[in-house]
């Protein structure tokens, strides 16, 4: 009777989700639930987020296991986020979901980059690292050849099914339940909580957090900046940076109605006409309208649900769903030009007709040059239109393309040419040589060209379209970081969008949570403050608005002799009085240097801690002769008497060196003292 239950829920299975049984066989008793068929070990030394140290399947023991195979940048694996968010609710006590992130890019493939991901999309359940694919292979013999990709094990720690693809909720939930209630019936579920550390947690809420788009409305004297973890826009003067509106709660939902109570869900792109702002509410699949005349929010297209329709048709706007809309731009005579980012496509929407539906791309996930209709897209996720050319951001596939809504043709005007979606990396050049990392954004440059934010890369570059030219201009490519100055030092971590306006180009610097502001004649980066900050904190959550220093602070501090041998930095952090470091954001550094006279291991160059002990040591090697040591600092602090109300220093320490035999001892000391910036009255 048992081996019959468990055959039933393993056919169950196959027949709601189309899985085919581990290693071709046939679904037979000997197969569901078979201890010839365990879950193979967790390989040893993988980076593991979410939980406080590593998991093994004696851990397991008692939980149904749904282990998740995805890379951070995949549309279909970003669809999976809400369906697993909805059984982890549902069966809290039962199943254990477990991310094993296996990255397509490179940039993916970092742990700190995964776990920023793992903040942006609210991710509670353990992440593995897979990076060099060692869960990943385990599993291939079981099918694992595709993101997103699913493992049911049951609590006896074998294996269930295997199954690639957007999967929906009823067909986890139907097959869960008989799971749990078999295992109970045999006294096997534990139900004990499973101890977990999310790092969303310790995520401070910032004045900004992951914005993801911006538009800079020259003629307005206004920028739109996409807030999109806090679910809002914010509208800022375009000189003063005052803060003149925010559009929305900051509470996930999907709500019309008036500026402060209307409700987004990571909302992207945005373009203006007229006084109406239209909105790619990604995560709502919605493209939403903001009259800021009326101070009003509305849904224009979408049903509020992700399209489950195959093929997409167009329909009427409001009755055709929508899959994850990345990005908005008008077009003329009332059209708006929709990235479809889930559908591979772009779309249009006739204003004038009320009318949605596929414009560009064949549905087929590729690099395919050629008519409208055979085309082929990959995730779509920024336009720019001018002149009946309608360029795109075409991220999966690292490129960057046109539509010309003259001849409807598709061109490739930067990254590959090969229909091959693993050829990326951060190459200037023509096209076919040049090469992208899954850039995001793109925008005009005022005199034909274009910026385009290359997000993998965290770097800035140009594109000559007309020569299909494309040249790295801002940015120290890399894993990113964050520092203000001239285009030989300034860094960006996976900005996602740009827009131009009067000689200046505004940058969405996603990862570091801010606006950076490149100024083209001067060839300088600057990060906006915005004047009054008070504005941007959401009622009832302590928020971290930018410091006196925020911006790139640099302080060169005098000259130390040492002897060579092993030492260390030993840094001081001086808080004034009434302030602590804020325990619910990291403090971070990184360290570099001019020459060899200063060795620093690699795994000593950064630092991600949380509730640092001061004085902070890092060990190094002293050789002998002069060098300059510079230290990239973001410190996050707060009144310790009223924890709503915390600040942002980022500030690079710089020290020259003299080590020579004879001298002084072997700590590098350096000291910063913060002083907190003045708040308006009453603004918290």
């Amino acid at each position: 009777m048992r081996m019959r239950l468990m055959f039933c829920l393993a056919l169950l299975l196959l027949l709601l989700t189309g899985v085919t049984p581990a290693l071709g066989q046939e679904a037979d008793s000997s197969y569901a639930g078979s201890p010839q068929y365990p879950a193979p070990t967790f390989p040893y030394g993988l980076d593991w987020l979410n939980v406080p140290a590593p998991l093994n399947w004696s851990d397991l023991r008692g939980k149904i296991v749904l282990l998740d195979f995805w890379t951070y940048g995949c549309i279909n694996c970003i669809h999976m986020i809400p369906v697993l968010e909805r059984l982890e609710q549902q069966y809290a006590d039962e199943l254990v979901v477990i991310g094993v992130h296996s990255a397509k890019f490179e940039n993916e493939g970092q742990t700190e980059n995964i776990r920023q991901i793992v903040q942006r999309y609210e991710i509670h359940h353990p992440v593995i690292n897979d990076h060099s694919f060692q869960v990943w292979g385990q599993w291939r013999p079981y099918g694992v050849n595709a993101w997103p990709t699913f493992a049911a094990i049951d609590p006896r720690g074998n294996i269930l099914a295997v199954q690639a693809g957007e999967i929906p909720y009823e067909g986890f939930v139907n097959v869960l339940d008989g799971m749990v209630a078999y295992f109970d019936s045999t006294g096997e579920l534990d139900r004990t909580p499973l101890q977990l550390e999310p790092e969303a947690d310790r995520l401070a809420t910032t004045a900004l957090a992951f914005p993801g788009k911006v538009l800079a409305d020259e003629a307005g004297g206004r920028l739109f900046i996409s807030d999109s973890n806090n679910n809002r826009i914010v509208i800022a003067d375009l000189e003063s940076h005052e803060v003149l509106e925010v559009i929305g709660s900051g509470e996930r939902g999907l709500l019309n109605g008036d500026l402060a109570q209307a409700r987004f869900d990571k909302p992207q792109g945005m373009t203006l006409v007229g006084d109406t702002l239209y909105v790619a509410d990604v995560n709502n699949h919605a493209i939403r309208a903001v009259d800021l005349g009326a101070g009003r929010v509305d849904t224009i297209a979408g049903t509020g649900a992700k399209s489950l329709v195959w093929p997409p048709v167009s329909g009427p706007a409001l009755e055709t769903p929508l899959s994850s809309p990345w990005d908005v731009e008008a077009g003329t005579d009332g059209t708006l030009y929709i990235a479809m980012a889930g559908r591979h496509q772009l779309w249009s929407l006739d204003m004038d007709n009320g009318e949605v539906g596929p414009l560009v791309g064949s549905r087929r996930e590729g690099l395919l040059d050629g008519p409208f209709a055979s085309a082929e897209l990959a995730q779509p996720s920024g336009l720019h239109f001018v002149d009946g050319q309608l360029y795109f951001a075409d991220s999966e596939s690292s490129s960057i393309r046109v539509a010309d809504t003259l001849t409807g043709e598709v061109r490739t005007l930067a990254g590959p040419t090969d229909n091959n979606l693993f050829i990326y990396g951060d190459v200037d050049g023509p096209v076919g040589d040049s090469r992208l990392q899954h850039a995001l954004g793109l925008t005009g440059d005022g005199a034909g060209g274009l910026y385009v934010a290359d997000t993998y890369n965290s770097r800035v570059k140009h594109l000559d379209p007309q020569e299909r030219l494309l040249a790295t201009r801002y940015g120290l490519g890399g894993s990113g970081g964050y520092r203000d100055g001239d285009a030989s030092i300034a860094a960006f971590d996976e900005p996602g969008g740009l827009s131009y306006a009067d000689g200046k180009l505004y940058v969405a610097d996603t990862n570091n949570h801010s606006i950076r502001i490149i100024d083209l004649a001067e060839g300088a980066v600057s990060t906006l403050n915005f004047t009054n900050p008070e504005r941007l904190q959401i009622a009832g959550r302590p928020t971290v608005i930018a410091g006196n220093a925020a911006a790139g602070l640099q302080l060169r501090l005098p000259e130390q002799s040492l002897a060579p041998g092993e030492g260390e930095i030993e840094l001081d952090i001086i808080l004034p009085e009434g302030f602590k470091l804020n325990d619910l954001a990291p403090f971070s550094s990184a360290w570099s240097s001019g020459g060899e006279v200063v060795v620093i291991a690699n795994e000593d160059r950064q630092q991600f801690l949380h509730e640092p002990e001061l004085p902070l040591r890092v060990p190094v090697t002293l050789q002998a002769g002069e060098d300059l040591l510079r230290g990239d600092l973001t410190i996050y602090y707060c009144e310790a008497l009223r924890d709503s109300l915390c600040f942002i220093e980022r500030v690079t320490l710089e020290a020259p060196l003299v080590v020579s035999q004879g001298a002084g001892g072997a700590s590098i000391l350096l000291q910063h003292a913060i002083v907190p910036p003045t708040v308006t009255a009453g603004g918290f």
